[in-house]
C-alpha cells in the first residue's frame, strides 16, 4: 500500500509536469492532472493542497537536484575554473534535457500575478545561489579569481541560457533549431557551454 501511494504522488507530479508544459500553469486544471495520472481530485489535494502546490513541488525538486550537484562540485578537490566549468556545463545540460518546462517556468515565475507562487520557491533558489557564490568566493578567496560582482556573473550564466533555449534562433540564424532534436541540442549546448565557459575564463582570470 505504501508503495502505490508512492507511486500515486509520482504520477500526480510527472502529469502536471507533461500538462504545465503543453498548455501552461493557468491552462492545466486539477482535474485534467487527475484525468492524466489516474489519481482521483482527493488525492491531488491531500498530497499537494492545490494545482499551485503541485508546481511549486516540481519546482522544488529541480531546485534540490541541482543543489545535490552544486554540493558534490564545490567538495571535490579541483581548481575553482574546473569547479565554474562544471557548473556551467550541469546548468546547461540540466536546462536542456527538458526545455519546455524552463520555458514553462520562466514564464509564470516571471509573471506579476505569481509573486505568492514564486516566495514559496524563493528560499529553495537561494540556498543554491549560495552555493555558486561560494564556488567564486572561493577563487577569489585563494587568488584564483579577480574580485568581481558574484550575482552579475551567476546571473550571465543563467541568463545567457535562459535566453538560448526560449529563443535558439537568436544564436544559430543560419539554422532551423529544434531542441527536442537531440542532435540540434547538442550543437547549441556545445557552443553555449564553450562561449560561457571562455567568457568568464577571460573575465574572472584577467587582471587589471
Amino acid at each position: 500500500m505504501k508503495t502505490e501511494k508512492i507511486d500515486k504522488r509520482q504520477a500526480i507530479i510527472d502529469a502536471a509536469e507533461k500538462l504545465f508544459c503543453e498548455t501552461g500553469y493557468e491552462g492545466t486544471s486539477t482535474r485534467q492532472i487527475s484525468n492524466e495520472s489516474g489519481a482521483n481530485m482527493a488525492m491531488i489535494n491531500y498530497y499537494f493542497g492545490s494545482k499551485e502546490g503541485v508546481f511549486v513541488e516540481i519546482m522544488n525538486n529541480r531546485i534540490a537536484g541541482f543543489g545535490s550537484q552544486l554540493k558534490i562540485i564545490n567538495e571535490d578537490k579541483i581548481s575553482a575554473i574546473e569547479k565554474l566549468n562544471r557548473v556551467i556545463d550541469g546548468y546547461a545540460t540540466r536546462i536542456l534535457s527538458n526545455p519546455s518546462f524552463h520555458k514553462m517556468m520562466h514564464r509564470e515565475l516571471s509573471l506579476s500575478q505569481r509573486p505568492e507562487m514564486y516566495n514559496k520557491i524563493k528560499d529553495a533558489m537561494s540556498l543554491n545561489m549560495q552555493l555558486l557564490e561560494k564556488i567564486l568566493t572561493d577563487g577569489q578567496e585563494d587568488g584564483s579569481f579577480k574580485q568581481a560582482d558574484n550575482r552579475m556573473v551567476i546571473a550571465t550564466i543563467m541568463g545567457t541560457l535562459t535566453n538560448i533555449v526560449i529563443s535558439p534562433h537568436k544564436v544559430m540564424p543560419e539554422f532551423d533549431l529544434d531542441l527536442n532534436n537531440p542532435k540540434d541540442k547538442k550543437m547549441i549546448k556545445d557552443k553555449a557551454v564553450a562561449h560561457l565557459q571562455d567568457l568568464l575564463t577571460v573575465y574572472l582570470t584577467t587582471k587589471k
